[in-house]
C-alpha cells in the first residue's frame, strides 16, 4: 500500500514510495503560502505549477520554474510561496 500523507488541512497532499533511488514524496500543493521543516535532506523538483521560494536564512523569495530543483539541509525550515496548483516531487537523503 502506499502511504497518503496530507497536511494544512488537506492544501498539500502527496504519496510516499521507496526504491533503489532512495525515499521520496510525489504530491500536489494548493494555492497558497506553507513552511516546511526538514528531518533530513530534502531536494525539491517543481514538477508543473509557480512557485516562489525562501531558503534557510535568506530574506528573498525566489521564483523556480518548472523543472528546477532546490536542495534544503536536514532540520531547517524553507518558505513556499505557490501561486497555482503545483505538482512536486522530493527526494529524501
Amino acid at each position: 500500500m502506499i502511504p497518503v500523507n496530507k497536511y494544512f488541512e488537506g492544501k498539500v497532499t502527496s504519496l510516499s514510495f521507496s526504491n533503489s533511488f532512495g525515499r521520496f514524496t510525489v504530491g500536489v500543493m494548493v494555492a497558497g503560502e506553507y513552511e516546511f521543516k526538514t528531518s533530513c535532506i530534502e531536494v525539491m523538483t517543481l514538477v508543473s505549477g509557480k512557485w516562489f521560494i525562501q531558503l534557510p536564512n535568506e530574506t528573498d523569495f525566489v521564483p523556480y520554474p518548472e523543472g528546477a530543483s532546490f536542495e534544503v539541509a536536514a532540520n531547517e525550515s524553507f518558505k513556499l510561496k505557490v501561486l497555482e496548483d503545483c505538482g512536486y516531487l522530493c527526494q529524501y537523503k
